[in-house]
């Protein structure tokens, strides 16, 4: 029996019409910053990035999240696993209409979110930037040349200093190649619009403690970027990551820890030279090589 298109839900459409091509949806990267710092604090690190970005990607859009008790969301309880802040984060996302997959850069604590969220939902992620990170089982050869660094950080939002000298000194600290007078009225107006709240502080330290990194690498393309002169992590922390898991290093030799607020226009075409080479080798999104 013929099939009567008005009746078996075929679509009819005039001569010389072509069906509508599907839209491809826009890239989205993810920015998570680092311990006890909000989405502020990336400085003018974005603008870099995005500027990169779309020389290679024209509809890239970027994402700054706050970790649960950091910046808008400073009242919240900072989970003591990194697993409950992927999961935290994830929720943003899906509140913002923010579809995966998403690639994800991440500093610090940040990245420790980022390996877990690779790790456990690995359709979620197409790509991830690592800076600085310090993640067990990696790190543990280098702990211990640097066993106070954290502690000092947490020690400071502790102390009676004003505004003003804690951020100088958070600075002191993080970078080497910033100047303080560049930043430091930013940072003090971040501080007094989202207080830091010591309790916070103290449980994402624990949460960055307690976590611990597959040594097998994760489904999507890594990139590792780090700092040699920072004084909070060790560089051979990125290094042994980069032998374990496959992944490409850039190092930076004279940033600090806050290598994105130290060099952003660096850490904006690392990025963007990795994705350019990944697409002249005819790399597949989402696929290591």
């Amino acid at each position: 029996m013929p099939i009567n298109p008005s009746t078996s839900g075929a679509v009819t459409r005039p001569m010389g019409v072509e069906p509508p091509v599907a839209e491809v949806a826009a890239p989205v990267w993810v920015l998570l910053r680092g311990l006890s710092r909000e989405s502020g604090h990336w400085g003018v690190f974005p603008e870099h990035l995005l500027r990169e970005l779309r020389a290679l990607q024209p509809t890239a859009r970027l994402v700054m999240l706050d970790l649960p008790g950091t910046g808008a969301l400073r009242r919240q309880a900072s989970p003591t696993q990194v697993s409950a802040i992927v999961d935290a984060c994830r929720a943003q996302l899906e509140r913002q209409g923010v579809s995966a997959p998403v690639s994800l850069i991440g500093m610090s604590l940040g990245a420790a979110v980022l390996s877990d969220w690779a790790n456990r939902y690995p359709k979620e992620v197409e790509a991830g930037v690592l800076i600085n990170p310090s993640l067990r089982p990696f790190s543990e050869l280098f702990r211990k040349s640097r066993p106070l660094n954290y502690l000092g950080l947490l020690l400071l939002s502790l102390s009676r200093f004003s505004a003003r000298m804690r951020e100088e000194r958070v600075l002191s600290l993080t970078t080497r190649l910033t100047p303080t007078q560049a930043v430091i009225e930013r940072w003090v107006e971040l501080q007094r619009q989202h207080p830091l709240g010591v309790r916070n502080t103290a449980r994402q330290l624990l949460a960055s403690m307690r976590y611990r990194a597959s040594r097998t690498r994760p489904s999507a393309p890594m990139l590792l970027l780090c700092s040699k002169a920072d004084s909070l992590v060790d560089w051979r922390c990125s290094q042994a990551i980069s032998r374990a898991w496959g992944a490409p290093l850039r190092l930076h030799t004279k940033a600090g820890h806050d290598l994105p607020l130290d060099d952003p226009q660096w850490v904006a075409k690392a990025v963007a030279e990795w994705l350019r080479d990944r697409s002249i080798q005819g790399v597949v999104a989402g696929e290591w090589h």
